[in-house]
């Protein structure tokens, strides 16, 4: 087989944290990141400078140069890379995983709510909203009306943690992202505000020869739109409710002949679930499976892009818990170093980003037995890193709290 190459596009913490997997089973890996600083490229040796955009850095980084020999599969670490780009490398005779047409039902929601209910997949009830602003205002007012009077307004491209995403009760809510649809923004589809009793993640990878593996559905708890903490596996899960996740997942992976990691996010409704979100990439709610799992999620995206037996999802202990890190008061996180490690069951992965309020700078993760006790002690550790007070408002709220609350 010879020197395997992977090469990946982004070059944030997702591509830093398949560094060492990519070590581990002796790949090379070579990331196009964004500029002087990215994450990834403070870890990896290859890592030219470019934009997911721009044609030339992707075919170099794909196809190789003067330099570099092409890769063995071109992967990445976020899904906005255009269409156009994806065709082209993959035409030049390097694969593309995951593929163009499975890669643009998680670059657009429009599309993803289409293929899913083709599937027959429980999805909350959707409409795409017009371009025209008269008809589109019309359109959300009639949904709003008739979902109980508050909906969900998403852009269909480009919002992530949150962002491009707005509860609304009327059309005047969001009047601006109608006016900029109507200019060749980004189009926009409308939601039911789905009544959940928690979300849930169901993470699962394919290779091309068609074997699957699934990892635990976990719960994801989030605050401000924005993932804070992850139990796996979620706790009080119904086995067959579980079960029935897993196979969701497994289905829109085989389906949409999908290659590599695949995030299905749920929301666990009246003992269903309904998808929300799908990631095909190395996700937030993966991250525990790094140290509280066989196989991490990082190694299984590697293994399954370059068709290799997948490993192990088995967990390691009766629970683990991830807290991510969301800003923070110090001036460097490893000041605080001292203190969380004094924990000798936390786990850190801090990802080398420069401090900003809100922004994901790493995450903590404990396992054990009792998940009230290593929920408490992942919190602790992630306060200690934001700069705060440890005993200061972080235990870990109990389970029924986190589901009246979510």
């Amino acid at each position: 087989m010879g020197e395997l190459v992977v090469a990946v596009v982004g070059g944030g913490q997702l591509a830093r944290m398949m560094a060492p997997a990519a070590a581990e089973l002796g790949v090379t890996l070579r990331v196009l990141v964004e500029g002087a600083g990215a994450s990834a490229g403070q870890v990896v040796v290859d890592a030219p400078h470019g934009a997911s955009a721009d044609a030339a850095a992707v075919s170099a980084v794909a196809l190789g140069d003067a330099e570099r020999r092409p890769a063995d599969v071109l992967t990445f670490e976020h899904e906005h890379v255009p269409h156009a780009l994806l065709h082209q490398v993959s035409d030049a005779g390097v694969p593309v995983r995951p593929g163009p047409h499975a890669l643009e039902a998680a670059q657009d929601k429009i599309v993803m709510r289409r293929r899913l209910t083709e599937l027959g997949v429980a999805c909350p009830a959707w409409a795409a909203l017009p371009r025209d602003p008269e008809a589109a205002r019309a359109a959300l007012d009639a949904f709003v009306a008739a979902h109980g009077g508050a909906a969900v307004v998403k852009t269909a491209r480009g919002g992530y943690d949150g962002k491009g995403v707005r509860v609304v009760r009327g059309s005047a809510d969001v009047g601006e992202w109608i006016a900029s649809a109507a200019l060749d923004g980004p189009a926009l589809l409308v939601e039911e505000k789905v009544p959940f009793v928690r979300e849930l993640a169901a993470v699962v990878a394919r290779r091309p020869s068609g074997e699957v593996a699934a990892y635990p559905v976990v719960e994801s708890v989030q605050r401000d739109g924005v993932c804070a903490e992850v139990l796996a596996p979620a706790p009080g899960l119904d086995p067959a409710l579980a079960a029935h996740a897993q196979a969701v997942a497994e289905q829109i992976a085989t389906a949409l002949d999908l290659t590599g990691v695949l995030a299905v996010e749920l929301f666990e409704v009246d003992g269903a679930v309904l998808v929300n979100e799908l990631a095909m990439r190395p996700h937030n709610s993966g991250h525990w499976t790094i140290t509280g799992a066989v196989t991490s999620q990082f190694a299984q995206h590697l293994r399954a892009v370059l068709d290799l037996p997948l490993g192990s999802t088995s967990p390691v202990a009766r629970w683990t818990v991830m807290v991510n890190v969301l800003g923070s008061r110090l001036t460097a996180l490893t000041d605080a170093l001292p203190d969380v490690l004094a924990d000798p069951a936390v786990q850190v992965n801090l990802y080398g980003k420069e401090i900003r309020p809100g922004r994901k700078l790493g995450h903590v993760t404990v396992s054990g037995s009792d998940l009230a006790e290593v929920r408490a002690r992942a919190n602790r550790a992630a306060a200690l890193l934001r700069g705060e007070d440890a005993d200061d408002g972080v235990a870990a709220p109990t389970a029924d709290a986190t589901r009246r609350n979510a």
